[in-house]
């Protein structure tokens, strides 16, 4: 079975591991967190066409939009109750 594709801004539960890169999708942004070195080797040429095909994809998505703003405010971060408490 393939892997399943990453569409960009398509929706809050997809989650891509490039090398030491974790892509979380988002309604209105793509957070990459972590560290990847892309090496002069096939590893590197298979991680170096991951995030290119990744960004490429994010780029059209955005420049398909009609209207975008300056910029987006921070993400709301709200502290739940610690059930366990």
């Amino acid at each position: 079975m393939g892997k399943k594709e990453f569409k960009p801004y398509d929706n809050e539960a997809d989650v891509l591991q490039v090398g030491g890169l974790t892509i979380e999708n988002r309604l209105d942004r793509i957070t990459i967190d972590g560290d990847i070195d892309l090496t002069m080797d096939q590893a590197g040429l298979r991680h170096a066409r991951e995030l290119y095909q990744l960004l490429g994809a994010a780029v059209a998505r955005l420049e398909a939009q009609r209207e975008l703003p300056e910029r987006l405010p921070a993400p709301r971060v709200t502290k739940a109750a610690n059930p366990f408490e």
